[in-house]
């Protein structure tokens, strides 16, 4: 693969994903698919182009000709690192004082049935509305099953993405310690991120004491003490963009009798969560897995979220792993499972990995130990 296409699968990846979606939308009753920079365009295309106030848009039609691609001529080069040109797609590019909306309407059949993007901003969903067809779908319904389904390219990603990151935690001894700033350690961290092979540190969770009672506390000046339990929930994307996301939970010298126990206790409900996943079984039961164990142990009301999200190309996605939620796992279905438990004004934990549905059972891309880690 030359340098040029190193962020991205080869082109024929993008083509098959292509076609499945024509599929897709004809089951869908649907004309067209309008999909603006995001996730969805790097799935389909393989392009990281980023969304600006000018539009760039993929048109893919229905009746299997060829898709367009409506983008700035100011934007091409972002276009150059995608399959688009393998793909043979046609480019309508335009300069300022050209109306893009009316580009995209011409490549629409009238009456055209369309669907966009989730991540298409309002700024480019309002006009695109106004010179189309009126109120438009939403093209996650289509996109869902293929992206939820990953294949072995994917699969690859998320296992290179989950090395990287675990390696981070393994370095965790020369981050964190007392008397350094949470602030302190996540700048330590974020650059740990990057060197083990990440493009960027996407999120940085350091929680100490009280503060790892918030599941979504990020970093603050707060000096952490001996003896502070610390939640350490970390992840970005490796290329071609697929994301890692792994939290553990370590403690500056002797635990408490009652942390060391109810630390066991979470450890147990994540572990019973991952021997749960196997296709055919529901969503919501690996949930319920996690909190069965922590509800028997009287730590029900302390999990206060869902035990995990999809991943891939966004960090969250479908599936959903919670209550109410019926899907059937499927092969390739890639998400988190991070049972936590919170003691607001205390102190709280969570541990976390990503896992694959395989045929049979279960793969984990985190292989970092799960307990009470002590520094």
């Amino acid at each position: 693969m030359s340098a040029h296409t190193e962020a991205r699968f080869e082109a024929k990846v993008y083509g098959q994903r292509l076609e499945r979606a024509v599929e897709l939308m004809r089951a869908a009753s649907l004309d067209a698919l309008l999909i603006t920079p995001g996730p969805d365009l790097r799935y389909l295309i393989g392009s990281a182009a980023e969304s600006f106030e000018r539009l760039t848009c993929l048109v893919i039609p229905a009746d299997g000709s060829t898709p367009s691609v409506i983008i700035p001529k100011l934007e091409l080069a972002a276009l150059a690192d995608s399959a688009a040109g393998e793909l043979g797609l046609r480019v309508l590019d335009w300069v300022d004082g050209v109306d893009p909306y009316q580009l995209v309407r011409s490549t629409l059949h009238a009456g055209s049935r369309i669907a966009v993007a989730d991540a298409m901003p309002a700024l480019h969903l309002i006009p695109l509305a106004q010179a189309t067809t009126g109120l438009p779908a939403s093209a996650t319904p289509v996109l869902r099953q293929s992206r939820m389904i990953k294949d072995d390219a994917e699969i690859d990603a998320l296992r290179r993405a989950g090395a990287a990151i675990d390696r981070v935690h393994a370095r965790m001894g020369e981050f964190l310690r007392a008397g350094r700033t949470e602030a302190e350690v996540a700048a330590d961290i974020t650059a740990a991120i990057i060197d083990e092979g990440h493009t960027e540190a996407a999120f940085v969770i350091v929680g100490s004491g009280p503060h790892g009672a918030d599941p979504h506390h990020e970093v603050s000046d707060r000096v952490i003490e001996p003896g502070d339990v610390v939640v350490i929930d970390i992840g970005g994307p490796v290329e071609p963009g697929y994301y890692s996301d792994s939290t553990r939970t370590y403690v500056l010298g002797t635990p408490s009798p009652q942390v060391v126990e109810q630390m066991a206790v979470l450890e147990a409900a994540q572990a019973a969560a991952v021997a749960a996943v196997r296709p055919g079984v529901t969503a919501e039961s690996i949930d319920a897995a996690a909190r069965t164990v922590l509800a028997d142990a009287g730590l029900g009301d302390a999990f206060i979220h869902r035990t995990g999200h999809g991943i891939g190309l966004s960090v969250h996605e479908e599936p959903y792993i919670v209550a109410g939620n019926d899907m059937v796992l499927e092969p390739g279905m890639a998400f988190s499972i991070e049972p936590g438990i919170y003691f607001r004004g205390q102190w709280g934990a969570r541990i976390e990995d990503i896992v694959v549905v395989t045929e049979d059972g279960v793969e984990s891309m985190n292989n970092r130990p799960h307990g009470l880690t002590v520094l």
